[in-house]
């Protein structure tokens, strides 16, 4: 086995879904909201984006998630074609992109994070735990198109979970 490239990784899953939903799920508050936050902000030049716009480049988010009710996640989002790609800042100055394409038959909701920390061992952090929610999410996120059934650990009581 191979060394790793503790500088990115790239999770993907097949969700039963149109392309525009899986997108919108990424890129609104209202989407975001239903399989990820427990609460997403995004704020334009022009103020507070509404539930069901679409993210454009340049604005700026405050997150919040279930199981984390003392952690705010900021950032700003990189690029955006309100279709099928989008990128933004992540926590410790990861940077995330996601694309929704078509392979095989299969939507496929696919996600990079590229780690620009200098040290190996914080790299290897964020490789490890970052990869691990992703992994859970990206599963919620096909929960939910598919079947509707969020697996979110909602009760902030509960520490240590995998669902937070």
């Amino acid at each position: 086995m191979g060394e790793y490239d503790w500088s990115r990784f790239v999770d993907r899953v097949s969700i039963d879904a149109d392309a525009q939903v899986i997108y919108d799920s990424w890129a609104t508050r209202r989407g975001l909201e239903r399989w990820f936050l427990s609460k997403a902000e995004f704020y334009s030049g022009e103020g507070s984006r509404n539930p069901c716009d679409r993210v454009q480049k340049g604005d700026t988010y405050s997150w919040n998630w279930h199981g984390y009710a003392d952690y705010e996640g900021t950032g700003e989002i990189l690029q955006t074609n309100e279709k099928d790609f989008l990128e933004f800042t992540f926590t410790g100055g990861c940077r995330v992109s996601v694309s929704v394409k078509r392979e095989s038959g299969e939507t496929i909701c696919e996600l990079t994070q590229t780690m620009p920390q200098e040290a190996d061992e914080d790299k290897q952090y964020y490789y490890i735990e970052c990869g691990k929610g992703w992994t859970f999410y990206l599963a919620n996120l096909k929960s939910i198109l598919e079947g509707g059934v969020d697996l979110r650990n909602k009760n902030n009581e509960l520490q240590e979970m995998i669902n937070a």
